[in-house]
């Protein structure tokens, strides 16, 4: 059977002043196409570096990733990254920044006209059209985060990567932002692998979790298949005894048994 993304037995060591610094440890991940992927662990236990190495930001020093068949050995538009700092250029409109990554995927093969509409559209779904003209300065963190998502989805990439999107923003907007993306993601049916610290959001949020052990040298832990209906509500799912129990899960492993402070929650 061929996986929308397969990992294979990747490894990933660093050069550093002290030495060879091994990072990533005999990975072996599958993702199908339209699952919703979390990466969770403490800090330092790789999950960036892996989310980089899916991107084609990194190579990894043994093994080998595979997107829709294909080796990852670059960047590409069809892999489309948001990361925690949203870094849209500030001297430029939302509308303005969505559209940069519009030309570089389609100036070649679509009007101005046509990436124009592309543009407009991915802000609508994210609900910030009211905001197309407004620079960065002018909009809150929320809203930022917003608009970096549009400019991934613009491009109509077949992986959403996300790492920790949601990590800087208060309680409030995050939980308004991972409904958004619940709703996105549905909508568009995209393939979506994301780094979290969060065992609410990661519950919430995946079809399965990917729990990772501490670094140096980590690897994969454990897998949990969350088995919650779609679309999900948040307040409805605070009693669900299948999701406290998934939510203790991630928790047993991330606290008791791989670290010694309780990761964030919600």
């Amino acid at each position: 059977m061929n996986h929308f993304i397969e990992i294979q037995r990747a490894e990933m060591a660093f050069v550093t002043r002290k030495g060879r610094f091994q990072a990533l440890s005999d990975i072996n991940l599958q993702v199908e196409r339209g699952e919703f992927v979390t990466l969770i662990g403490h800090s330092g236990c790789g999950k960036s570096t892996l989310l980089n190495l899916v991107a084609g930001l990194l190579l990894p020093t043994h093994g080998a990733l595979l997107c829709d068949g294909r080796e990852i050995a670059v960047p590409g538009p069809e892999r489309a990254v948001v990361f925690q700092n949203h870094s849209l250029l500030p001297w430029l409109s939302c509308l303005d920044n969505v559209h940069l990554g519009v030309e570089r995927v389609f100036g070649a093969t679509e009007t101005k006209a046509r990436q124009c509409e592309r543009s407009a559209a991915a802000l609508e779904l994210v609900g910030m059209a009211h905001a197309s003209g407004k620079r960065p300065h002018e909009i809150s963190g929320g809203m930022k985060q917003r608009v970096g998502i549009a400019r991934a989805l613009a491009m109509e990439p077949k992986v959403l990567l996300l790492d920790e999107p949601f990590g800087a923003l208060d309680a409030l907007t995050r939980a308004r932002l991972q409904d958004e993306l619940i709703r996105i993601v549905e909508r568009t049916r995209s393939t979506v692998v994301m780094v979290t610290h969060d065992v609410d959001e990661a519950v919430l949020l995946s079809d399965r979790v990917v729990m990772m052990t501490n670094g140096p040298a980590a690897t994969i832990g454990e897998i949990l298949a969350v088995d919650l209906p779609r679309p999900r509500d948040r307040v409805a799912l605070a009693e669900n005894p299948r999701y406290v129990r998934y939510r203790k899960q991630v928790l047993d492993f991330l606290y008791t048994r791989h670290g010694e402070r309780e990761p964030e929650a919600a």
